[in-house]
């Protein structure tokens, strides 16, 4: 699994892969989705965190889509 994929399954289901080597990456894709800077701090939120799973269900099926047995 690369990091953009566990940044997808970490957004989509609130469960974080990948350990503190991802922390970047996943901040990355989620100003990539929330289209604007996000600070750490907005992460504590709830809603943040509903939103977010909106925002990066699309990503998450097609990952799931993509996956042979």
């Amino acid at each position: 699994m690369n990091k953009r994929q566990a940044s997808i399954i970490t957004a989509y289901t609130g469960i974080s892969f990948g350990g503190g080597d991802l922390s970047h990456d996943f901040h990355k894709y989620v100003e990539e989705k929330f289209e604007k800077p996000v600070c750490t701090h907005e992460m504590r939120d709830e809603s943040f965190w509903i939103y977010l799973k909106k925002l990066s269900r699309k990503d998450f099926l097609e990952l799931a889509k993509s996956i042979k047995d």
